[in-house]
């Protein structure tokens, strides 16, 4: 008998306890605040766990999440490879046989006749693209142009009805600390949202690879499959296309990148109205401060871009740029590091004017740059062995072409043999090249050792294709 007492009270204690527990950690507890350092103006979580409004802070994500589902596509991309699946396969046929293979990804419809914007990395290689909406209807897209450099591709369907789209917003004015929703498709997952928030700005992932890069950095999950998705804001704004994560496994675990909007949006509507990227540059070398730069131009400030040359002829050397002038500002948008500097300038066109604050000597200056335009002509490809130049337009006509590269110098024993001067590249791995910077990109964004396809039209007018392994 007194064994049960004693386990009737332990029982009774216990429960008591568990009670206690879930009143001190599960109950919403009325907190009081001495009235000289309350703020009324402090919104309170809500921490119901019957609520169906995905809301924090007073913040509803419902309305951006409407306005965006059906506006996100899936993108599937058919294409042919060589390359052999396994050991065996490559000593069997020498990784020449051809196989369909099949990828997917994200895609954002920004007009309702049906423009979409995605990564170039999306449908890179494509023989046929297959866009299935949200409404479960699929269609046939066509592709309008890419920027491999910027990661960035415009693609076509021709539907029945007008279509849902997002809005451009202005990613400049976002702010760290922002929430906002990814939406995509990862794992096939289709029309999948979630949220999270601005981690940082212009966040440049390698910053000794050469490419301006600029990404919004989020919290937001994204996973392979979201790439060329939305990054929206709570007003259901695109401010970017989701493209990129960092993880040792291949999946989220808490870093994600998109392009910004507006350099999305300014060479989506450079492909509309050029037929190609319009690049804007100030005409200078320069990095961001560091220690080292800090005691060489002996410079006070620890934040900003400090200028290491002035090209001849180019905007910044005609504005006043001087070696040694530190950029602080553009256009009123502080420049911390050179990913803010490039960032921005990448939004802009050639002959733009861009008022630049410059610290020189502790004085402050303001300089209006008008951009020159970004131009290569001349570049090796050196995997074929040739030196390629951009062409007149009359040269085009005699081949009966509107695009293509001239070659311009064999630069191997091997290819100086065939006679190569004065024809015509129209096509690398089958993406039509109308100028020496297409070509540049096509090649950089190869990976080493992968094959490249060239067509070339000699001088009859024939079109002949070569595969360079």
């Amino acid at each position: 008998m007194k064994r049960f007492l004693s386990l009737l009270v332990v029982a009774i204690l216990a429960g008591i306890f568990t009670l206690g527990a879930y009143k001190m950690f599960l109950e919403p507890e009325a907190i009081v605040v001495n009235e000289s350092e309350a703020k009324p103006n402090l919104t309170p979580v809500n921490y119901t766990l019957t609520n169906t409004n995905a809301s924090v802070s007073g913040i509803d994500f419902t309305t951006a999440a409407e306005k965006t589902v059906n506006a996100v596509v899936h993108v599937k991309q058919y294409g042919i490879t060589r390359a052999p699946r396994n050991l065996m396969e490559f000593l069997r046929n020498g990784g020449a046989q051809e196989r369909r293979i099949q990828g997917a990804g994200s895609g954002v419809i920004i007009t309702e006749d049906g423009y979409i914007v995605t990564n170039n990395h999306v449908i890179d290689g494509a023989t046929d693209l297959e866009i299935t909406l949200n409404n479960n209807k699929s269609y046939k897209a066509k592709v309008v142009g890419t920027a491999p450099q910027s990661d960035i591709a415009l693609i076509k369907i021709d539907a029945e009805e007008k279509l849902s789209y997002i809005p451009f917003g202005d990613s400049n004015s976002a702010k760290i600390g922002e929430w906002v929703l990814a939406v995509g498709n990862p794992f096939n997952l289709t029309s999948t949202v979630t949220a999270g928030i601005i981690s940082a700005k212009s966040r440049d992932l390698d910053e000794s690879d050469g490419k301006a890069q600029s990404f919004i950095q989020t919290d937001a999950a994204i996973n392979p499959g979201n790439s060329g998705g939305a990054l929206v804001n709570v007003r259901g704004e695109l401010i970017g296309i989701n493209t990129a994560i960092t993880s040792q496994t291949g999946s989220y675990v808490g870093y994600a990148f998109a392009v910004p909007s507006n350099n999305a949006k300014k060479i989506i509507d450079d492909i509309i109205e050029f037929g190609g990227v319009q690049r804007g540059i100030l005409g200078i070398t320069g990095g961001t401060i560091n220690p080292k730069a800090m005691e060489a131009y002996d410079i006070s400030t620890s934040q900003g871009v400090v200028v290491a040359s002035v090209a001849d002829g180019s905007g910044a050397k005609k504005a006043g740029l001087l070696e040694g002038d530190v950029i602080k500002e553009i256009d009123g948008l502080p420049i911390r590091k050179f990913s803010d500097l490039t960032g921005y300038v990448n939004s802009k066109r050639p002959k733009d004017v861009i008022n630049v604050r410059v610290l020189r000597k502790n004085k402050e200056l303001i300089l209006p740059v008008t951009l020159s335009k970004y131009e290569i002509q001349k570049y090796n490809i050196d995997d074929v062995g040739v030196e390629v130049a951009n062409p007149r337009k009359d040269y085009l006509k005699k081949f009966n072409l509107d695009h293509g590269v001239v070659i311009s110098k064999a630069l191997s024993s091997r290819m100086k043999r065939y006679n190569l001067e004065g024809l015509i590249i129209s096509e690398i791995d089958g993406k039509k090249v109308k100028n020496v910077i297409e070509v540049k990109e096509i090649i950089e964004n190869k990976y080493k050792d992968e094959d490249i396809t060239i067509s070339l039209v000699d001088r009859n007018g024939q079109k002949r294709e070569f595969v360079f392994q």
